[in-house]
């Protein structure tokens, strides 16, 4: 998985960094089928904003929050992500689940054709 990290108006601290991709890391555990990562760090007057936008097989997820905390925004995110990659998950798998039903024909029908 690729992670890219952008800090919008502030330069963000390396242990903020660090955070960002542990908590991002968590999301594997889920699914494994993530291909970039793009984590979106930004203030706006008292309130910290994290987004997290995750390309995964055929789609995007995306997670915006906003706290006090900045680092409380990455969880709460990640948290909401982690939601989102179960429910795309189930319904990837739901997909690949639908079996050709057979059906058995009646007697009669097998005498018919046999004529």
């Amino acid at each position: 998985m690729r992670t890219r990290f952008t800090a919008r108006h502030y330069k963000a601290p390396a242990s903020l960094k660090n955070f960002a991709e542990q908590e991002v890391q968590r999301l594997k555990k889920y699914y494994d089928g993530i291909i970039d990562c793009e984590i979106i760090l930004d203030y706006e007057k008292q309130t910290q904003v994290a987004e997290i936008i995750l390309t995964v097989y055929g789609q995007r997820l995306t997670a915006v929050e906003k706290s006090e905390e900045i680092r409380k925004s990455i969880t709460l995110a990640v948290d909401k992500l982690e939601r989102q990659l179960k429910k795309y998950k189930n319904k990837w798998n739901k997909k690949g689940k639908e079996k050709p039903q057979f059906i058995e024909p009646k007697p009669s029908e097998i005498e018919e054709d046999l004529e």
